[in-house]
Parts: C-alpha cells; structure tokens; sequence
C-alpha cells in the first residue's frame, strides 16, 4: 500500500483508425511521464473515438487488442497504463479501458453506460458492460467510470460502495458552446455524492463534425478544483495524489483560464479544421474569396489553422461583381498573406447559356440564371483542387444552411465548412474579435450589407429578413424545437414570417444532406444532432 501517486493525465489528440500512430503517442507519453506511476489515456485511445462502424470490423478490433498488449510489454519498468480499447469477449464487444501493468494486461473495465443520443450512438456498436468494480493499482482501489458512466449517478455510486478511493474518468466528450461548465457541475455533483475526488481526462483533437476540447481538470473530494488543463491544446500533467486522514486529494497543480464565447467558437472552428485537412492529409485549401465576410471569415480560420502558404484565395469576378468586393477580397488576402488570384467566369456562364438558349428561349431570366454563376465558380474551384490537391473549403453559414441560401453544386461545392454551424449574427462577432487580435478583415467587409452579388444591386434581405431577426427565429426553430406560436409570442414576430421561415427549413433539408461536413459548435447541428425527414409536409397547426 502507498500514501503517494503520481498520475499522468494524457489530454492527447489521436488520429482514428491510425493505431500504429497512437501506439506511438502513446508511447511518447510515457516517455515524457517517466517519473509517474501510472498514466491515463483518453476513452478508446489506442483507435480514436468516436470508431462509428469501424468496431465491427473484426480487424480493426483485433488490431487494436494487438498494439495494446504489445504496449503491456513494457510496462515492467515505467508508468503504468490505463489504455482505452474495444474489447471483444464471445459475442459481446464492449468500449472498455485496461490497466497495463507489470509486464501485461492485468484488469479490464467496460462501459456501463453507453450513450444514445445526440452525436452519440454506442449502442448500436458497443455493449453495454456490466456495473465496474474498482482497479486495484499499488494497493489504491481506483474507479474508472468512462465518459457516460459519469453523466447518471448510477456507475460512480456503484464505485464508492464497492470500495473505489480515486474516480479516474476518461473521455471522448465533443465540444458545444459552454460546455465546459456543464462538466464540471456535473462532476461537481458526482464528487458529492460519492465523497471521492475524480480526475476528467477528455480526448483533444478534431474528428469529422466533432472537435474534442480537452479542458480535463481534477476536482478533490471537498469540491475545490486541483487543476485544470488548457482547451484545444495537447498537455500531459503529473498531478500528485497523497493519502490522508480523510482519503486521498490531489496537490494542487495548474489552473489554467479557458477562452469563452467567441474565443473558443474560433478556436474550435480552427482545431476542426485544422484536424480535417492534416488528417486527411490534404496539402492545403482553396476556398472562393469574395468581398463579403463569411469567405473572410473561412479564410482568416484557414490561415490560422495552416498557415498562409497552404491557403490558396481565388476571385472569381461577374457582371455583378462590386468594385468594393474586388477592392475589399484583394486587401483581406494581402493582410492574411496568402496566396490570391483572380479568374472571371464571364465565358463559363455565357458558354452555358449559350448551350441551353434554345431550351431557354422564351423564358424569362431569373434565379436559373443566378444559379449559373455560382455553379462555375464551384466547377472552377473543383478544377484548382482537382489539378494541385487543396481541398476545397464551402463558406456557408448556419443561417444559410437553414433556409437553403445556397446552391448546390455552386458555393455549396466543397470538402469542408468550418462555419456550418456558425450563425451569420456570430459570424460578424467572430470577425471583429479576429481582427481585436490583428487586423486581417478589412471593416468595409464587416460593414457593408451583405450580397450574394447574383444581379444587379441585390443584397440578401431581398428574400431574407435581417439576420438578427432570421437568427432568432432559427434559435427557436432548430436549437430549441419550439412550436411556431410560442415563438411568435416570445419574439413578437408575424406569425407568417415565422411560417415562411419554418417552411424553408424543412424544405432544405435535401440541400443539407448533400452539404459538406463542417465543425459541431451548438448543441443541435445539422446531420448529427438534428436529424430530419427530407420528404416531410408536417408544419405546426396544419
């Protein structure tokens, strides 16, 4: 039995799928905690999480099993290991964490409580382990609750009567707005009523949709915080633990502040994509700069998620393209130091309209038309990608995913959206707190109406209402599932108002399936968390 541990707490971004390389990193780690007695990886680290379908290849998980006793091997000398792993018996596969030690795999813990909401949808992968008896580890009783086991009282209440001392809790927990307070109330409350301190370990990194923000920290039984470890950054802490008359509490250690609000909806946008590219192992991004400030916005996030020499900025100038707009992309390229050209679509679009004039002919000119303009600017782009490898960035906010704004195979071409999930309202905040850090966004771009530039002097309020007004709706809309009367009695807006924008939801939800991925920041983005019917003629009172 011992009085004193040092625990290693690994807030790590593995790669998914990329075992070999996680092995390493988790090797490395435990290089650099070399005088730790034991080190804790995040939920299911050895494969990344969240695996989706890939556990139900046997390979995958019999890779995985593979590289973690190969890791047991060598903990006869140095820290000892809490590894997250799929973990097979008979018929049954569990997302579970093992403890290597002495040379081998000597106990294994799986999840109780598997999540089935949101993002989330382990049960249809994973089963569900029985209730968890703690770890013994150097004659400590740990308990390992992990990621959902701590969000019911149910696991950590098993725990503490069956013996358990310290809660070490790994996670693959994806970032929302505020989410950060929302963990620690909550391990707040499973502090409480276990009496045991817990330390949270979370994943950092980006995934597809999600992006893992890390924030692990340490609470001790009397509730005070021990530590807390940065967002959106890789750490490894060694936290002290020591024995005491009223059970074990860590020394205190780092209490690093986390950004809010816009700080670390740009952060999170920068890490998701970031993470998506290098991952992927695309060389860089092209992406359409216009004048106007969502491409601004998606512009200056790429700079800062890559580097200037791996973003490439194209013009792609009309009839209706403003003198401003040309003015205004080419400064915001020069401040960001990228890479910029300019090609007019003057002869795609009238080579097209040409091709389809006698199919055209006697029709009027209208939204077909506008439609022309925006799909060869995609075909342009996809050509730039398609010749040096960038991958192409879509720039479309949530406010214009909502109501469909957007053209498909047009502005909606493209690998990846780090604002998809971004209102315009917060798109205008986002660009003014970039520039509070250096100015890259010229405020003409900032000011200006926006315009999608598609005809002659339009601007976006022609078929939309002011994006304060359209955003409130939304937030009723799709954030919080409310009926249209209770938003028209909250708000006060016209009733059909509020239908016609309820409308244009619902009918472009087939855009939306079609859209590229873009980085979760609220709590109900499109594809993983809201999910709707494309053929759907319910509407409230109807």
């Amino acid at each position: 039995m011992t009085d004193r541990l040092i625990i290693a707490l690994a807030q790590l971004n593995p790669t998914l799928g990329a075992i070999k390389d996680n092995l390493a990193r988790a090797r490395e780690a435990r290089r650099e905690a070399a005088d730790a007695d034991l080190i804790l990886f995040p939920e299911l680290f050895i494969c990344g999480y969240p695996p989706e379908d890939l556990v139900l290849r046997t390979s995958f998980v019999e890779a995985c099993r593979a590289a973690v006793e190969e890791l047991a091997k060598e903990t006869v000398t140095g820290p000892a290991v809490l590894m997250g792993l799929p973990w097979r018996e008979g018929a049954n596969l569990y997302n579970s964490v093992a403890l290597l030690a002495n040379g081998r795999i000597a106990a294994v813990r799986h999840k109780f409580d598997l999540p089935n909401y949101g993002v989330f949808d382990e049960k249809r992968v994973f089963n569900a382990g029985p209730a968890p008896g703690p770890i013994s580890f150097k004659g400590v009783r740990l308990g390992v609750p992990i990621c959902e086991d701590i969000w019911t009282e149910e696991t950590c209440e098993t725990l503490a009567e069956t013996g358990a001392e310290i809660l070490l809790s790994p996670n693959g927990s994806p970032f929302e707005r505020n989410k950060d307070d929302v963990r620690l109330n909550l391990v707040v409350a499973r502090v409480t009523e276990t009496g045991l301190p817990m330390a949270y370990l979370n994943q950092v990194g980006g995934q597809d949709e999600l992006v893992f923000d890390g924030a692990s920290f340490v609470l001790n039984a009397d509730r005070t915080l021990a530590w807390q470890m940065p967002m959106f950054e890789e750490q490894i802490a060694l936290t002290e633990w020591r024995r005491g008359e009223d059970g074990w509490a860590c020394v205190p250690g780092d209490i690093l502040s986390v950004p809010e609000n816009e700080a670390e909806t740009w952060k999170a946008c920068v890490l998701g994509l970031r993470d998506y590219v290098l991952k992927n192992r695309f060389p860089g991004v092209v992406l359409g700069l216009s004048g106007g400030i969502d491409s601004a916005v998606v512009a200056a996030m790429a700079v800062d998620a890559l580097g200037a020499d791996r973003v490439h900025c194209v013009m792609l100038p009309y009839a209706y393209t403003s003198r401003d707009s040309l003015v205004d992309a080419e400064e915001c390229a020069k401040l960001l130091g990228v890479r910029y050209d300019v090609v007019p679509i003057k002869k795609p679009v009238e080579g097209f309209l040409s091709a389809l004039k006698p199919m055209f002919e006697g029709t009027p000119a209208g939204i077909t038309e506008e439609n022309l303009q925006s799909r060869s600017r995609g075909v342009i782009l996809m050509a730039i990608s398609n010749k040096f490898g960038s991958m192409v960035l879509t720039t479309g906010n949530k406010s214009e995913m909502s109501v469909g704004y957007a053209t498909l195979y047009g502005d909606m071409n493209g690998g990846y959206n780090p604002i998809k999930d971004v209102y315009k309202t917060e798109v205008y905040r986002l660009a003014e707190w970039r520039n509070s850090l250096g100015y890259v966004i010229p405020q003409r771009i900032i000011t200006k109406a926006p315009t999608a530039e598609l005809r002659e002097n339009q601007t976006d309020q022609d078929s939309l209402p002011p994006y304060e007004v359209l955003d409130a709706i939304l937030e009723g809309l799709v954030e919080n599932e409310r009926p249209v009367a209770e938003i028209v009695a909250a708000t006060g807006y016209d009733e059909a108002l509020v239908r016609r924008i309820q409308h244009m939801l619902y009918i472009a939800e087939y855009k939306r399936r079609q859209a590229a991925p873009g980085v979760k920041i609220t709590r109900r983005n499109f594809g993983r968390d809201r999910r709707y019917p494309i053929t759907n003629a319910f509407r409230d009172g109807r």
